[in-house]
Order: C-alpha cells, then structure tokens, then sequence
C-alpha cells in the first residue's frame, strides 16, 4: 500500500447532485433549449415483445453470479487485465550446466559441473481487475474480479470526489469535485505507481497537477489514452482534447450554445447531444476529433439521449417515454428494441452487436430523463441482454429478487476485455457490483 496525502479539504455541500448522473458531470442539471426543426428518424417495428417473457418453470435452480464488489460508494472505476502468479515464486537452486572451462562439444571425458543458478519462469496468467475511487476519501481500492479481496492501493486525501475517470489503462486517475467555496468544480489528474509482478510497489510517487477550473463535462477515448472535455469561455463553450501521455492540449470544438454531453464512442467520433429535458427537442452530432466540423446525426427528439456504438455505424437512443431504440446512420432508419430504459443504463459488446442495459422494472409517471437525472425518481432495474443481430432480448437477472441482492439502479456499465463480466454502479448509493456473464 502506498500513502500520499494530497490536502484538498473543503466542507461538502448538502445540494451536490446524486454522482449517479452518468450522462456526463452535469454538476448543476442544466437542460436548456436548443432550436427546433430537424427530421426524426423512421422507426421501424419492433423486432421483440419483451412484455412475453416467460419465467423459468418452478424447481429450477437459478446459478447467481452477481457480486457487490466495493465496501463504500465510488466516485469511478477501471477494469483492465493484470498479470498475477498462479503459484508463488519459485525459490531459485543450482542446476547442472556446462561450466565455462570445459569444452562444450561432445567429446570423450567432457566434465559436466555445476553452474550458476537458473530461475525457472514462474507461473503466471492474466486476470479481469478492478480499480476505483472510493468517493467520501479519494483513496483507490482494487481487487481482482474473480476473488473479490478488496485491498487499498492509494491512500490520497481529496475528500468528496464527485466523479473519478481512469485513463491509459487504469494508470492515471482524473479526480472531479468541488472546491473550498462549493461552486468552483476542481479537477485533479495524476499518475498512479506501477506494479510489479510478485513484489510490492517501490515507486510510491503520486505526480500530478490541477486541470482547468470548472470544466463541465468530460469523456474517456475507447483507448483510454485521451479526454475531451467541455468549459465555457465567455463567448459559448470550447472542446479541448488532453493527451494523457505527454499532456497535450488541443481545441477541436467550439458553439455559442453551451448545453452539451459528450461521448467519444469510437476512435474517429466524439457524440455531442444536446442536454436533454422531457419537453424539449434534443439533438445529436458527430466531432471528429482530427478534423473537427461537427455533422447532425439526428434530432427533434424530446428527451434525447444517446450511446454511439464502438464501430461508429449505430447510436442507441431513448426519448421522453424512455422507449429505447437503436438508429442506424447508413440508412437512417430507427428500430425500438422493446425495453424502456436510457442509454446511460446500457453498454455495447465490443464488435457492436450486442447491448447490455440495466431496466426498470416500472417507470412512475414524471418528464424523464428530467425526473430520474434530478433525483425525484428511482428505478428497481432488471440486467437484460439485447441481441441486436438476431433481435432476442433475454432477461439476464432480476436482482432484488436474488438472493444476496437488492433493488439495483444501474449507471455506469461496463465490460471486461473479454465480455466475461458486466460491471455497474447502483445509483442509490453509489456502490460497485459485478455480474458473471460465463
């Protein structure tokens, strides 16, 4: 464990909004107006009534495989592979090699003696592992995600982290909360020590500096080696990506009107919607972060929110009634996926045919995503899987009635390298769950 305190106290704020807010910072719920006009895309008939689910017959056995993975709420989390031992390291002895003054060539009368020690490799293999931010410290936690034994790695005292994103593959953490006067939203970004195989930690420096003040919102790269975030600058907003390796800044974005989301779904693509309200049209665009230029994907949707898939061709969208769909860009047509949720409760498969989204079970009658995003509102979610190829949607499991579960709010899903599992954060409290999807 390795101890660095970074002294950055201020007393909390009562009104901080609910860090379960995924669709972005979104520190102080803004949902302005943005035009009118635009065409919505043709919708077309839904490939799958989920309302006919069938429960399993009585007697069969359910295997459960969902975890709750932290001890106390979170402010964000990585999951990445490590390399761990699959045995302890091997004690290092002598064995018979050719010393050096002895001919190597098989010949009559060769002497074969002992040489120096030669380490047989240990045994070692790559497991799925989890990073976070514990939010009432700063200080980070980490567990491997098959033998949960959480375990401190950082101790930083930054008390209230809001919101926490990990970059360059869990090795830098950018930390986002309020500052002394309770307005000023303050971003941290430092580099975290590297591990080492079977050893413990030797370089305990935690080196970091201040971001710009009161950035609004913020997104990962898929490669997790830059950010785009948004602040306002007196004549609108600006965009500026910041290269985590070598902390290069550069504008690819500026607008006069100031109410954005960020996503950066792919390489090529950074999604800008419009912040969304229930009764106001919302919009979608795509930013290349090489080129900048900004282009309508679609609009005139109240209530819009979106996800871009990771190939660039699909955005899964919901309106004010929380119907989720999915758009295709090539031909422009709309399909409804059956469920009622947001696209801030889902993930997409890495290759883009498959979603995972955290469902309400109901939906009480308010303006969504209003209702839900200012708190007045808390779902008992479901984890369903959505097969877009094949149009299946398979309900995956119910936790609040599972045993060792609870009434799930899902935000912030996300999935290991190689789909094993589905991670989320419950919104009404902010702690980390895993489910196993293998």
């Amino acid at each position: 464990m390795v101890s660095v305190s970074l002294f950055l106290y201020f007393r909390p704020d009562a009104t901080t909004p609910d860090a379960g807010d995924n669709t972005g910072t979104n520190f102080f719920s803004q949902f302005n107006p943005f035009g009118t006009g635009g065409q919505k895309p043709k919708v077309d008939t839904p490939p799958v009534d989920v309302s006919g689910y069938t429960p399993p017959p009585e007697g069969e056995i359910q295997v459960v495989n969902l975890k709750k993975v932290s001890s106390q709420p979170i402010a964000g989390f990585v999951t990445y592979q490590k390399e761990r031992l699959v045995a302890p390291m091997p004690i290092l002895t002598a064995v018979e090699t050719v010393p050096s003054d002895v001919e190597t060539s098989p010949q009559e009368g060769s002497k074969i003696g002992t040489g120096t020690p030669k380490p047989t490799p240990p045994l070692t293999e790559f497991a799925t592992t989890l990073r976070y931010v514990a939010r009432e410290t700063g200080n980070i936690f980490q567990t491997f995600a098959d033998k949960i034994e959480e375990r401190k790695f950082l101790d930083i005292t930054i008390p209230k982290v809001h919101e926490a994103y990990f970059g360059n593959h869990g090795e830098v953490v950018v930390m986002r909360y309020l500052g002394t006067d309770e307005k000023t939203i303050e971003s941290f970004a430092g580099s975290l020590p590297k591990e080492y195989l079977g050893a413990d930690i030797i370089n305990t420096k935690f080196k970091g500096e201040f971001q710009r003040r009161n950035i609004l919102d913020m997104s990962i790269s898929p490669d997790t080696t830059k950010i785009f975030y948004l602040f306002e600058n007196g004549n609108g907003i600006v965009g500026i990506t910041l290269n985590l390796k070598d902390n290069k800044k550069t504008q690819i974005f500026d607008s006069v009107f100031t109410e954005w989301s960020p996503w950066w779904g792919t390489e090529k693509t950074i999604t800008l919607s419009t912040k969304p309200s229930a009764n106001v049209p919302g919009f979608a665009y795509r930013l290349s972060p090489a080129e900048g230029m900004p282009s309508k994907i679609l609009g005139n949707i109240n209530g819009l929110t979106t996800r871009m898939s990771p190939d660039g061709k699909t955005i899964l969208y919901s309106d004010n009634n929380l119907s989720l769909y999915t758009y295709d860009i090539g031909n422009g047509n709309s399909t409804t996926l059956g469920v009622g949720t947001l696209p801030e409760k889902c993930v997409w498969g890495k290759v883009s045919d498959v979603v995972y989204c955290s469902v309400p079970t109901s939906i009480p009658f308010g303006a969504y995503p209003d209702a839900w995003y200012q708190g007045e509102v808390s779902f008992s979610d479901q984890l369903w899987k959505i097969d877009l190829k094949n149009g299946n949607t398979t309900l995956l499991i119910d936790p609040s009635t599972t045993p060792g579960g609870e009434e799930i709010d899902g935000i912030k899903l996300a999935l290991d390298e190689n789909e094993n599992y589905l991670f989320f954060v419950n919104k009404k409290d902010s702690f980390l769950w895993e489910f196993g999807l293998k």
